[in-house]
């Protein structure tokens, strides 16, 4: 069968899921007001209170939640087979993650901007806040870790990317002083710093100079460097170092200077991005050549599909973003479908692509098999396989196999570095929120709270593989950011439909994808943190067990409290405007 048709039944399916449920939701559901005075506006202050082009916030927005994530887990999840998949995808994004992503943005518009701990507070009890923060706390910085070692290893991999990802930095600050300080268009200065990225990707290509390899300079692969470590591990250590204080200065910037301009370059890379690929494939027309179902699955996919395709169908970091920068950017009420519904269901496009490149990229059935011949070995192949897949397709609009391999590195890095930065600059918030709730000031100061982030962000993500070796640590808290991320997504539908629930209007279209949700992540969960990760387990990990298990007490008595709190419908502070 032709990856077209795949890609076909899935952009229809997007479209009519945007077009109609969204709109359902909308009007009769969330109920948006263009009269609203949003938070932009009524706490404007130019760093994080800035009322924003809806398309340049969509860009934010998108680029934010998407990274690495929408690729590498359903370019893992495909070893049970491309249907179920896929599915999970299409129905997801129109069923789960719009309403999220959608629900936690108008929510945290309509109370002043805050965060979803402190919603949680308003909602179902200060205690449940607390707890919430916690585990957005551990999430965001499992976030952290996980994406700086996607962008470490994607550098080390494919060092020709390097020099156009560093040269969108001084772009993206020109671009926001030539908007914010001389009121001209983004438009414009955007498309030029993405043709000034891409030039470079393409000259990097084929002039080693310009390839900052680290791993040569410190002697090539086996080379043993002058801290005892190899010359990769070495390379991983300083780019680790590198990331964290570019998201330092990133994240304690005002928005408009770089996150903004940024993302908005990095919006049209989505664009061109997934261009690219869908061209690709009309052009190339490859078969699919993996199964429909993998029969021979080491690991049964129910529950574990629906928590390794994370962010390609729904995420609790999407509703983070939303509430932590989105909802204080967003200048109208009634643009919030577009930004967030429309967010997820960009983030579900780059999912199915990313599931046809890897289904399509293999000459035949039996060599795919042989590279997901178990769960481990999709885990380790994902994200590689995607970057050769998206390539092959490339190379059928004429572009050079070692261009398109750069091209495609650079988008996902771009990706990822907007959603460290983001995620970052939650923290911070957080950390702060929860200095502000104990009583220690130190921890509310901005650059406090950011060292407190980037300091913890690094050493989790250094954590050694070995006594000669940095950086498993991203790697190995993969499966666990997965778990905790659908858990966050799945209170986030609750704290939706109980504020739904207060107002009169109908929750249902939030609770019935939080009851799913919950039901397959909890399940997960406890499957992983009891027989897998435990001290009395065979492959027992003290680290994915402690956060495990610390993260899934937290969830149930938020969940406890939540659910007493939907049932009883006691009253609350919460913004109650129709």
């Amino acid at each position: 069968m032709s990856g077209i048709w795949l890609a076909i039944a899935g952009i229809i399916i997007f479209t009519l899921g945007y077009k109609y449920y969204s709109k359902f939701i909308a009007e009769k559901i969330y109920r948006l007001d263009p009269n609203y005075v949003t938070p932009a506006h009524k706490y404007e202050d130019g760093v994080d209170f800035v009322p924003t082009n809806k398309f340049v916030l969509w860009g934010h927005h998108f680029t934010s939640v998407a990274g690495a994530a929408p690729i590498v887990g359903p370019a893992i999840a495909v070893y049970w087979g491309w249907l179920p998949a896929i599915l999970w995808v299409l129905l997801g994004t129109v069923f789960a993650a719009g309403v999220h992503d959608f629900g936690t943005l108008v929510l945290s518009v309509r109370n002043k901007g805050q965060s979803m701990g402190t919603l949680a507070s308003k909602l179902i009890g200060e205690r449940a806040k607390k707890l919430f923060l916690f585990i957005i706390l551990l999430l965001v910085l499992m976030v952290n870790a996980v994406f700086a070692w996607v962008i470490a290893n994607l550098f080390i991999s494919f060092p020709a990317s390097v020099v156009s990802v560093f040269i969108q930095i001084p772009l993206a600050i020109w671009i926001g002083y030539s908007v914010y300080k001389k009121k001209g268009s983004m438009l414009l200065p955007s498309i030029v710093a993405l043709a000034v990225m891409y030039l470079a990707a393409i000259v990097a290509s084929y002039v080693p100079v310009l390839q900052i390899d680290l791993v040569k300079y410190f002697g090539g692969e086996g080379a043993t460097t002058f801290l005892g470590a190899n010359a990769t591990s070495m390379a991983f250590f300083v780019w680790i170092i590198v990331l964290m204080v570019y998201v330092y200065i990133a994240s304690t910037l005002p928005v408009w200077k770089l996150l903004q301009p940024r993302d908005y370059i990095n919006s049209h890379q989505l664009l061109v991005g997934l261009g690219l690929l869908y061209l690709g494939l009309l052009f190339t027309n490859p078969q699919v050549t993996a199964p429909v179902t993998n029969g021979q699955a080491d690991v049964s996919w129910f529950p574990l599909l629906f928590i390794t395709i994370a962010c390609g169908a729904i995420s609790g970091f999407h509703g983070l973003v939303s509430s932590g920068t989105t909802s204080k950017q967003l200048s109208n009420e009634k643009e919030a479908r577009f930004v967030g519904y429309l967010g997820a269901v960009g983030e579900g496009s780059l999912a199915l692509i990313a599931i046809i490149a890897v289904i399509t990229f293999f000459p035949s059935a039996g060599e795919f098999s042989a590279t997901y011949s178990s769960f481990t070995e999709a885990s380790g192949a994902g994200l590689t396989v995607f970057i050769q897949g998206a390539a092959q397709l490339a190379t059928g609009l004429g572009i050079p196999s070692v261009v398109a391999s750069t091209i495609v590195s650079v988008i996902i890095v771009s990706f990822a570095a907007t959603t460290l930065d983001s995620s970052v600059r939650l923290m911070r918030y957080i950390i702060s929120e929860l200095g502000t709730e104990y009583n220690f000031k130190p921890i509310t100061k901005v650059h406090v709270a950011t060292s407190v982030a980037v300091v913890s962000s690094a050493a989790l993500t250094l954590i050694p593989q070995g006594p000669k070796g940095f950086g498993s640590g991203g790697y190995l808290l993969w499966p666990l950011f997965g778990t905790s991320n659908q858990l966050l997504a799945g209170i986030s539908l609750l704290l939706i439909s109980i504020w739904l629930k207060r107002l009169g209007r109908n929750y249902w279209p939030t609770l019935i994808p939080m009851l799913f949700i919950m039901f397959m992540t909890l399940w997960a969960m406890i499957d992983q943190v009891i027989t897998e990760w435990a001290p009395w387990a065979a492959g027992s990990d003290w680290l994915l067990f402690s956060f495990g298990a610390i993260i899934l007490v937290f969830t149930i008595w938020i969940l406890l409290t939540a659910a007493s709190a939907l049932l009883n419908g006691k009253d609350n502070d919460i913004e109650k405007s129709a």
